[in-house]
């Protein structure tokens, strides 16, 4: 298996242009979500936990009140590789039928 490459600041800030709800902070990718009630956020979770396992990577999720913290980033390469963009990607899929 190959291991993921990080990235440069030069490909993140040109792979983060079609994504603007996405920020780098600490070496990796964040987004927050707000929804219209807690469950609502609960069930966003489950749906970006399954995807994530689909892809066998595992972003940290924060749950608030009507909100879901997102924290992308590839241990094993020490900060935001191919597959943080690929997952976030998946998850604005996610998003898009309720414009979060």
């Amino acid at each position: 298996m190959n291991r993921p490459r990080k990235l440069s600041a030069e490909d993140i800030a040109s792979k983060l242009i079609p994504l603007p709800h996405w920020r780098v902070e600490n070496e990796a990718l964040v987004r927050e979500c707000r929804f219209t009630s807690y469950l609502a956020g609960a069930d966003f979770i489950l749906a970006v936990a399954k995807t994530a396992e689909a892809m066998n990577h595992h972003p940290d999720l924060h749950l608030g009140w009507r909100k879901v913290g997102i924290t992308l980033s590839t241990h094993d390469a020490g900060g935001i590789t191919e597959l943080d963009f690929a997952l976030a990607e998946q998850i604005e899929a996610l998003l898009a039928p309720s414009k979060t």
